[in-house]
């Protein structure tokens, strides 16, 4: 008489993601099969894999990005929190941070000697870092697109006087927006032309 263990795969046993019968490995979405399974732990460590994952099957263009973050559009009103601080040399300032689903999405900072001349400088470079911190943030929160073009905006939103650090920056990037607007005008041209 022989005794032996006898497996009892039952019909639910199937991977997660392609449907597969097999060996699985549990996660938290349910069990996959290895294959699946290694794709999960590549888009882990690398998100972009999906995207270009799509580009050699031959596959609409698929982003972790495009997925994680619909892009929402900013509300008239937000909340805020105004902080006052003080920097190394005691000019006093007030940071505003507005928030959207306590999440920061815009900040802005200003100080009771914003018409200064000797701050004017210093200023100019405190709103152009808020403003591009702000296009960060609600790129981080509300999906919101990052171009050079609202880098652009901001960067000339926030200069104060001619050959200011924003006014500069402006002017050497909006060259290759130039170069970038060209190039596309160039390529749609030639498809234009190519078409019978």
């Amino acid at each position: 008489m022989t005794t032996g263990k006898m497996k009892v795969r039952t019909a639910d046993e199937r991977c997660a993601v392609c449907d597969k019968n097999g060996k699985f490995t549990p996660s938290k979405k349910g069990k996959l099969c290895p294959t699946c399974s290694s794709m999960v732990a590549l888009l882990q460590s690398k998100p972009d894999a999906l995207e270009q994952l799509s580009k050699i099957a031959g596959a609409p263009a698929i982003s972790c990005l495009d997925a994680q973050h619909v892009e929402q559009e900013l509300p008239d009103v937000l909340d805020g929190v105004r902080h006052r601080t003080t920097d190394r040399e005691r000019n006093t300032w007030y940071v505003s941070v507005s928030v959207l689903d306590n999440n920061p999405v815009e900040i802005f900072a200003s100080t009771a000697f914003d018409r200064d001349q000797h701050l004017q400088s210093r200023i100019s470079n405190l709103t152009t870092i808020t403003r591009l911190i702000s296009l960060i943030l609600r790129h981080i929160f509300l999906g919101e697109k990052l171009t050079l073009e609202k880098t652009l905006t901001q960067l000339m939103r926030s200069s104060r006087q001619p050959n200011d650090l924003p006014d500069m920056l402006g002017r050497i990037l909006a060259k290759y927006n130039k170069k970038t607007e060209a190039a596309d005008n160039q390529e749609t041209t030639e498809k234009e032309t190519a078409i019978p």
